[in-house]
């Protein structure tokens, strides 16, 4: 199932949030070679993690991690913006937009969770008024993008080949909702439900509780 989990409450869900950061640990750092601080309990955090985020991750029927994204506003501080401003020309500011980083697949996760995933984004999209995700994504993750149907408009890139780098603007269309929840095997109802238990009927503002 999906849940969403502001970074205060991951003491809440303590498997869950223990191997979703071990996961990003083994994606980012021994799998891809990031350059990524990961600590002694084999976790990997960023300055981002400490600007309460909101997480949406898939759980396995063990508890455990399965796949995660992790979401800021655009007008606070996002990598996009400290990082990767070079890429686009200009800083993405706007409550209207929010950025997506550490897009993660568990061991167990495949195309229906990284799909999942992207129909729980359109739950934030749809159920806060956004109208788009800003995130950065290398050459891997485009043919995964096409594959759950939901490929970014490309907003500038570096690189060639398996080594380009690109900040991608996605929006979320009636359709496109359709094609992920498909791809997912979630029914557009069951979604909407999961996002429900999460924010209640009446959804307070994004970010309110954010320090």
């Amino acid at each position: 199932m999906l849940r969403y989990v502001y970074a205060d409450a991951l003491k809440d869900y303590p498997r869950l949030g223990t191997s979703m950061f071990q996961d990003r640990a083994h994606q980012f750092r021994t799998r891809m070679g990031w350059d990524v601080a990961v600590d002694a309990n084999g976790e990997e955090r960023d300055e981002y993690d400490a600007l309460n985020p909101l997480y949406v991750i898939w759980e396995g029927p063990d508890g455990r991690h399965g796949g995660s994204m992790r979401f800021l506003p655009t007008t606070g501080r996002v990598m996009v913006n400290d990082v990767f401003a070079h890429l686009t020309g200009a800083h993405v500011v706007s409550p209207l937009i929010w950025e997506c980083t550490r897009f993660c697949l568990g061991p167990a996760g495949g195309s229906r969770v990284a799909a999942a995933l992207m129909l729980g984004g359109g739950e934030l999209m749809s159920g806060f008024g956004i109208r788009h995700f800003v995130g950065v994504f290398d050459a891997r993750m485009e043919r995964i993008y096409r594959a759950i149907g939901s490929s970014p408009e490309v907003l500038g890139s570096e690189g060639a080949g398996r080594e380009r780098i690109s900040v991608g603007l996605w929006d979320f269309s009636p359709e496109a909702r359709q094609r992920v929840a498909a791809r997912a095997g979630v029914s557009p109802e069951l979604s909407r439900l999961w996002f429900r238990r999460a924010f209640g009927a009446a959804q307070e503002a994004p970010f309110s509780r954010c320090a």
